[in-house]
């Protein structure tokens, strides 16, 4: 028995076809055009993720961990002392390849040790933030966290020790 295979009209399918791709092709214009229009052009934002970062310099800090991402090793940390910059947080600072995220510990006091990278921006970049974003910025840093080292700080309270006022009551 022969099977006969349905007779496609070139023709009809060549056009639908055609409407397809051309819907989806309108579709990611669209989508490209509103991301530009709440965020950054895609050569902005292509010249922001390959820009050439230089160190700068490697500092020490004290403070402490407010989030640890384990899956992107990444983390945000509070410092006591400001950076050079007068920043005291740092958002998703990059861990060292050979610290494990599981071993650190969020509210506790570490000394850090932070290797400071930064990067000039081009100067189309620079006028399409301060004419578009009212950002007068001409450059960038990047921070890695080398080393986090906990330390041993002792607090004043003692729940075992009677307070000296308490006693005179007694």
């Amino acid at each position: 028995m022969l099977s006969r295979s349905p007779k496609i009209n070139l023709k009809k399918f060549l056009i639908k076809s055609t409407r397809i791709h051309n819907g989806q092709e309108m579709a990611r214009k669209a989508a490209k055009a509103k991301s530009e229009e709440n965020g950054l052009p895609e050569w902005a934002d292509n010249e922001l993720k390959n820009a050439n970062f230089q160190i700068l310099d490697t500092i020490s800090r004290t403070g402490y961990f407010l989030d640890i991402n384990e899956q992107t090793k990444k983390a945000d940390i509070q410092l006591y002392e400001s950076l050079p910059d007068g920043r005291t947080i740092i958002e998703e600072i990059d861990l060292a390849d050979d610290m494990k995220a599981s071993e650190l510990m969020k509210g506790f006091v570490y000394e850090y040790k932070i290797k400071i990278s930064k990067a000039k921006l081009i100067d189309q970049l620079c006028e399409l933030l301060k004419t578009k974003y009212q950002i007068d910025m001409d450059e960038i840093f990047k921070f890695d966290l080398e080393s986090a080292q906990m330390m041993d700080v002792e607090s004043d309270f003692d729940p075992n020790k009677k307070d000296k006022d308490e006693d005179e009551d007694e």
